[in-house]
């Protein structure tokens, strides 16, 4: 696909989403640390999760800003927005979701079902995201996969939010509204023993649109916001740096909380909560700002052809990074171990293998993952995503209505 140029296309927030995905990458693999940074580094690298809060930020911006301003609810606008959001997520997650559970019949490795006896009703609960819902099951298939269950709430009720919006010009009180169902829910369902479903707060907050709907409303009032002023300014204030100073507090913030079990990161208690959800995404939107309005060596480098190929085949690398995949890559990695060192004791040397070290194994997954992200991207992901925008599923197609 050429490079895109159009006024709703901006190539540097293409390069924040492979940014994004690589924060998560290494807030998974920070125990490969252990031992070789002190121990507060490591706390900030498990933190790193704040990719996620990234993501969520910029489906706001994005969704809003290529919609909001031509949006109207009817049958013909609202069956091709979804034509488009099916185009963009649904393919990959499907067939990735398809090569998970068909690995697990393969090699019943418990990594995908995490002991659910019923995989065939776990299958469909993954490739219809409503395993989201369910503290139980949200960490099953593609376990990051949780994310898009959020994106999807989003995206349903995007439409119902620019109504209101355009309306009653109401847009701080449906965040409120919104939680306030979500813990509704939770009163209601977390003493039924239904797999979790709703099952506790922390859950509720920091795994569902529920808890994390501010996120996208920040984005979306940024979206307004550059909509009516556009993207140039005057002020001198450098908004890159100062958004990056106040997620890197955020950050410092939640490694500064006590680890509460069974979780395993500080955004887990209240107060980190409150940082991530409320704070998080306020500094993210400063450092959104920044990105459109300025001119900086950063913003080069996430706007550079290659970070921009890195950005869009970083959905991808955001389903791989963690599980079956990366996995049998580490199975690889350690197998290569032991033919090099049997080599060794055939040459009756006693040399060191370059893959006895694992940071410079987890280097090497971090290449192959995005190598073998690019791939499917290029061959598979961009071809699916052109032919159904193009096709006449849910609404015929239209040269004129393309919209991202």
């Amino acid at each position: 696909m050429s490079r895109k140029t159009t006024a709703n296309y901006f190539p540097v927030l293409t390069g924040v989403r492979a940014l994004a995905a690589y924060l998560v990458f290494v807030s998974h693999f920070s125990y490969v640390f252990d031992g070789k940074l002190p121990a507060f580094t490591l706390r900030v690298l498990g933190e790193m999760h704040i990719g996620v809060s990234l993501f969520f930020v910029l489906s706001g911006f994005l969704i809003t800003y290529r919609y909001y301003n031509n949006f109207t609810l009817n049958g013909a606008w609202f069956r091709q927005y979804l034509k488009n959001r099916v185009a963009r997520i649904y393919p990959m997650y499907f067939l990735l979701t398809l090569a998970a559970f068909t690995y697990y019949f393969t090699n019943c490795d418990p990594i995908i079902t995490k002991g659910f006896d019923h995989p065939i009703a776990l299958l469909f609960m993954n490739i219809t995201f409503v395993r989201g819902f369910f503290y139980q099951f949200w960490d099953t298939g593609i376990a990051q996969g949780w994310s898009l269950t959020v994106e999807e709430c989003f995206y349903f009720s995007a439409p119902v939010l620019f109504l209101i919006a355009k309306k009653y010009n109401k847009f701080y009180i449906q965040p409120l509204i919104i939680t306030s169902i979500g813990i509704a829910l939770v009163l209601i369902f977390r003493h039924i023993n239904w797999y979790g479903f709703f099952g506790n707060f922390t859950y509720m907050m920091l795994f569902t649109f529920f808890g994390r709907c501010f996120e996208f409303f920040v984005g979306i009032q940024l979206a307004r916001y550059v909509l009516k002023n556009g993207n140039v300014r005057s002020s001198k204030i450098n908004f890159t740096a100062l958004g990056s100073l106040f997620i890197f507090a955020c950050l410092v913030q939640m490694a500064l909380q006590p680890i509460v079990k069974p979780w395993n990161a500080g955004l887990e208690t209240p107060i980190g909560i409150i940082t991530n959800n409320y704070l998080l995404c306020l500094a993210i939107a400063l450092f959104f700002y920044g990105l459109l309005t300025e001119e900086t060596a950063f913003k080069k480098i996430l706007a550079n052809p290659f970070t921009e190929l890195l950005g869009k085949s970083s959905y991808i690398f955001y389903l791989i990074h963690l599980g079956w995949i990366a996995n049998l890559l580490h199975g690889l990695f350690d197998s290569l171990n032991d033919i090099i060192y049997r080599m060794y004791d055939g040459l009756g040397v006693d040399w060191h293998s370059p893959f006895e070290n694992e940071v410079v194994n987890l280097v090497l997954l971090f290449v192959i993952l995005n190598a073998i992200s690019i791939l499917l991207f290029k061959t598979i992901e961009e071809p699916l995503n052109l032919y159904i925008r193009r096709s006449n599923f849910l609404i015929k197609h239209s040269k004129t209505n393309q919209t991202t």
